[in-house]
């Protein structure tokens, strides 16, 4: 944009000085000219005064003295013809450098004798060579008695029109000059206000999704539409930070105060175990107990996403192998009560990523509780530890049912649950959950079918530099 609005501003200005510089050019020229034109004309229109008597009295003599010094103090050719444009007079030499064959000096002759006076011509531009004719009538008695003919070279009007019309241009591109340098910063102090509010927004943006507080632009200068334009930004921000406190707030406190009663409602129905003799209401209360179970999950991983939502910017170091290998032992264990085998690959490379506080422990105990609940009896759960180019990848492969390619998209949802999976426990917030905390460290999530069936999610995260 700022390309763009300087380019604008430039051909403005560009239009402007060459809107003003070519009509003063050419007014230039036309000053010059006239000056000439006058300056000849006077001389042609006196000696066509002087010649009346050498006319009359068929006396040449008079007045070729005067020719030639004209002709030789201002090198201008004179002659004098009579009515019938024949020469009677001339300067020095044989022809006085003037033509009367010329078309050009004829027919400025023509018109002289017909009684017409000189007029300036056309423009005299540096490249026109042209000489300047004039030709006066001689009139005797209200009569045209004959005619004086100057040839005047235009080398020296048109050098100096050629001097000024430099000086213009050199002033053109000065005043060019002196506009670029101001129409920079000029644009710049214009977009300011609008580059801030575009980091800001992106800032914002970064700020919903990492969970840090919303940073104000504050005032930046620029025109006062724009410094405006900041305050009502900010005035957003901070209505979208409180908002976003708010809901954050209202998630854990919601969870963390239905923990209590329902904790006395597991209790309760923990004590009706075995003093209901009626089939049908000894169902029920398995049935409300499932729900309990159910319920204090789905509290738990609300409050863990509103921890995990709340948790902003600070990361800590985490190794790697030990966290790994921690949480592999651990679920190890339930993996056996269900016949499922848990190894662990890629190890040993002692590398450190920054998540939040027990943001990879959160994770890691997401994916591999996906990974035993889904994978089927006799079958391996395996964690891969890769790194490239900075990064590093752990992938949890399951041999279980898997994902649809139309569904693994829309795994990392909230509460969302695959029709095929609508039986299996869980309450559809252990990606999201794992979605927000990888948001904070700079990672990624990635769902994919392997080859052979199941379910790979792949975690990538920056490594910590040594």
């Amino acid at each position: 944009m700022r390309v763009r609005l300087q380019a604008i501003v430039l051909t403005l200005v560009a239009a402007l000085v060459f809107g003003l510089g070519i009509p003063l050019a050419l007014s230039v020229a036309a000053s010059v000219q006239l000056d000439l034109f006058l300056d000849r004309l006077t001389d042609t229109s006196r000696f066509a005064s002087l010649a009346q008597r050498p006319l009359v009295e068929n006396r040449p003599d008079l007045i070729e003295d005067e020719l030639r010094r004209y002709t030789e103090v201002y090198g201008v050719p004179v002659a004098i013809v009579d009515q019938d444009g024949e020469s009677v007079a001339r300067g020095p030499g044989e022809t006085a450098g003037i033509d009367l064959k010329d078309p050009v000096i004829a027919s400025h002759l023509q018109q002289a004798l017909a009684g017409r006076r000189s007029e300036p011509g056309p423009l005299l531009m540096p490249w026109n060579t042209e000489p300047l004719v004039l030709a006066e009538p001689i009139l005797i008695d209200g009569e045209v008695r004959g005619a004086v003919i100057t040839v005047s070279s235009t080398a020296k009007a048109r050098t100096e029109l050629l001097w000024w019309w430099l000086l213009i241009a050199a002033g053109a591109v000065l005043a060019f000059g002196i506009a670029l340098l101001v129409a920079v910063p000029v644009v710049r102090w214009i977009l300011r206000p609008v580059r801030r509010l575009d980091d800001a927004t992106g800032e914002l943006v970064a700020s919903v999704v990492s969970g840090r507080e919303v940073k104000r632009v504050g005032e930046t200068g620029g025109p006062p539409e724009l410094r405006q334009l900041e305050r009502s930004f900010d005035r957003m921000a901070a209505s979208v930070d409180e908002a976003l406190s708010a809901q954050r707030a209202f998630v854990a406190d919601a969870s963390h105060q239905l923990r209590n009663p329902l904790t006395a409602l597991k209790i309760r129905l923990g004590n009706l175990d075995g003093h209901v003799d009626d089939d049908l209401a000894a169902a029920d209360l398995e049935a409300a107990v499932v729900d309990a179970r159910r319920l204090n999950q789905i509290l738990d991983e609300l409050l863990s996403l509103a921890r995990a939502e709340a948790s902003g910017g600070e990361l800590v170091p985490v190794g790697l192998d030990e966290m790994v290998g921690a949480r592999v032992a651990d679920w190890t264990v339930v993996g056996a009560a269900r016949d499922i085998t848990l190894a662990a690959t890629g190890l040993g490379g002692g590398l450190r990523v920054l998540t939040p506080a027990r943001g990879l422990e959160v994770v890691l105990d997401a994916l591999l509780d996906n990974a035993l609940k889904f994978t089927e009896p006799g079958t391996e759960v395996r964690v891969d530890v890769t790194t490239a180019d900075g990064k590093v990848d752990i992938a949890v492969r399951d041999h279980g049912p898997g994902l649809r390619e139309d569904e693994l998209d829309r795994a990392a949802d909230r509460f969302w649950r695959s029709t095929a999976h609508q039986n299996v426990p869980g309450s559809g917030l252990g990606l999201a959950i794992v979605t927000e905390i990888l948001a904070r460290s700079d990672g990624s999530l990635r769902l994919s079918s392997p080859e052979g069936g199941g379910l790979q999610v792949t975690v990538t995260l920056p490594v910590v530099n040594p």
